[in-house]
């Protein structure tokens, strides 16, 4: 384990929210800047943006979700609020995003100007010695529009497509010989482009493709995620399990992807796991719990995902943060047993996902916040571009059908990519 980090000590920081009169599209909002500068959390234009960084601080190991909290507690008590708009998404509030595995590095990161908005309120955030008003002032000017990535060179990852086929057909034995009930393997893809790639472009595509989706950025990772690890307001806890695929075609028709995900007993199997998984997690924290029995079916434009929405009451303070960690790694991007499942992912993916599965999302002071599952996402560093992409493992997978879905979830940032 890791040197725990010691906790900073801060001095006075100033927060301030006020509201704005006008409705905004958010992520034009956001100025050309590089991609660890630039933050999203956005759904159906709700949600939060943000850029600059006032302060940021890196975790590892077993205890990086205590000691992150710990970390933001001290940056929250040592801060002077002043919050004119009161939502759960004003006043101070950090972006975090964490590792799949505790030795890679996660982080919090503090922005400097963030913009908000709901069905109700549009508000300004601004964390520092910031002048808001002139802030306030330039929100509606005009920016410099996104610019496209140039010509795209695209090349194999960690492993080639016949290694990580043969990988998947191990995952099988192993589960076809007891030793363990479903694990998720990840490929990844490289693109390198002739410019530098300009974050708010892919997330301009991203939330116009999926806009049912939370479109996010912290710290150089993008991407649009169907699923949500944690949501705390209050006391009131929500998390939305997706496992179990299928890809979506022209020749297919929605009644008929609906009835073929829900007679699927590879999908069923692997959307119970990793129900079974979180329900338990959450029964730790929270009574009242509402897990329903069969799950639905969400439609995204790529693909459909068999979705149960798992929801209870807090009974104790854990903050959001806490909670996630509690929930992760879950058997939707993992496996179980999970210690088993994740043995068996180092030793079959041959890569590092860094933060690719890991929670990330956003925080605030008073212990809310909403976490996704880093999911159809990509590593932006200046012209590069790391894609990742992950498929459930049971004992009826097959290498050829596990290949064609992890091809159809690439898509999402594949084609965010393109001009």
């Amino acid at each position: 384990m890791s040197k725990p980090t010691a906790v900073e000590n801060f001095s006075t920081t100033y927060v301030r929210t006020v509201e704005l009169p006008n409705k905004v599209d958010l992520i034009s909002l956001i100025p050309d800047l590089p991609t660890n500068e630039v933050f999203s959390w956005v759904r159906n234009n709700q949600g939060i943006v943000a850029w600059g960084v006032n302060t940021k601080e890196n975790f590892t190991g077993s205890e990086r979700f205590s000691r992150a909290h710990r970390w933001w507690k001290e940056f929250v008590d040592n801060s002077s609020i002043r919050d004119e708009v009161l939502t759960s998404s004003s006043g101070a509030l950090a972006f975090v995003s964490f590792s799949f595995l505790s030795e890679n590095s996660s982080v919090v990161v503090v922005p400097e100007i963030i913009v908000g908005q709901n069905n109700d309120k549009t508000w300004l955030t601004v964390i520092g010695d910031i002048d808001i008003e002139k802030i306030k002032g330039e929100i509606y000017s005009p920016r410099n529009l996104p610019k496209s990535p140039g010509k795209l060179t695209w090349s194999e990852g960690s492993i080639s497509i016949e290694e990580w086929q043969k990988g998947v057909q191990k995952a099988v034995n192993r589960i076809n010989n007891k030793e363990l009930d479903k694990v998720v393997l990840t490929r990844d893809i490289n693109a390198e482009s002739t410019e530098v790639i300009d974050s708010r472009y892919l997330l301009t595509k991203l939330s116009n493709a999926y806009p049912e989706c939370w479109s996010f950025s912290v710290d150089g990772l993008v991407g649009a995620t169907p699923e949500l690890l944690i949501r705390r307001t209050g006391n009131l806890v929500l998390s939305r399990v997706l496992a179990g695929t299928i890809r979506r075609d022209e020749n297919t028709s929605d009644s008929d992807l609906t009835t073929t995900l829900l007679e699927s007993g590879k999908d069923l199997e692997e959307h119970e796991f990793a129900v079974s998984s979180v329900a338990t997690s959450l029964a730790l924290h929270c009574t009242d719990m509402q897990v329903p029995v069969k799950p639905r079916v969400l439609r995204l434009s790529n693909v459909a995902h068999l979705a149960t929405d798992i929801s209870g009451t807090l009974v104790d303070a854990a903050p959001a943060l806490v909670l996630a960690g509690s929930l992760h790694p879950s058997a939707a991007i993992c496996g179980t047993p999970t210690d088993r499942a994740k043995s068996l992912i180092q030793e079959l993916e041959q890569m590092n996902r860094n933060r690719y599965t890991g929670p990330v999302g956003w925080i605030n002071s008073k212990g809310d916040g909403e976490l996704g599952i880093a999911l159809r996402c990509a590593e932006i560093s200046e012209n590069k571009a790391r894609l990742f992409a992950g498929c459930g493992i049971v004992s009826e997978s097959t290498p050829a059908d596990e290949l064609a879905e992890s091809n159809a979830k690439f898509l999402a940032m594949r084609e965010a990519l393109i001009n």
